[in-house]
């Protein structure tokens, strides 16, 4: 992979889109979308986590992200690490997921292609880091993830949709705190 989307400031902000493998839809369940949210949580109380913006799509997260600890790139491979690794155990032993072969299916099939990845993979290795140095970058990327479920005609309005922080930006109760800028 060349230098472009890729960090190179471990104190800096950047926008970030964390993709599921073969696209597939997994956030499409509530209990999925609710372990990315406690990770979120967990991460903002004990990993020095800066969260600015995020969206939860059905097969990709965008988010806006910071480390307090000068670390964004250990921080993002933790995040990933261990909820691949619960997502992996709540979509396999979930006993109403109608999805559950044909997920593993896919998850096997992307674990073929890459040396790091043992019988199962959840994400892509590709994080489409863009270090926000701006304001202006800052703000186009706030809209830009808020926008998402707008887009795919899931809402009307930004802030009606519950997993994403547009609720936070418009003093709406919300699922997690989010650092706002």
């Amino acid at each position: 992979m060349g230098e472009a989307y890729q960090i190179n400031n471990q104190s800096g902000i950047y926008f970030l889109t964390f993709q599921v493998v073969g696209w597939a839809d997994v956030f499409t369940r509530k209990e999925y979308k609710d372990l990315i949210i406690d990770s979120f949580c967990f991460c903002r109380k004990e990993k020095g986590l800066k969260l600015y913006a995020y969206v939860i799509m059905t097969n990709h997260i965008h988010s806006i992200m910071q480390s307090d600890k000068d670390d964004i790139s250990g921080l993002v491979r933790d995040f990933k690490k261990f909820t691949a690794k619960k997502l992996l155990t709540a979509i396999l032993n979930n006993e109403k997921e109608s999805r559950k072969d044909w997920l593993k299916m896919i998850f096997e099939y992307h674990s073929k292609f890459n040396k790091r990845t043992n019988e199962l993979q959840f994400w892509t290795h590709e994080n489409h880091a863009v270090e926000l140095v701006t304001n202006e970058m800052m703000l186009s990327r706030i809209e830009y993830i808020h926008d998402n479920p707008v887009r795919a005609s899931w809402v009307f309005n930004q802030e009606d949709f519950l997993y994403s922080s547009a609720r936070n930006y418009a003093g709406l109760k919300s699922l997690m705190e989010v650092d706002m800028f």
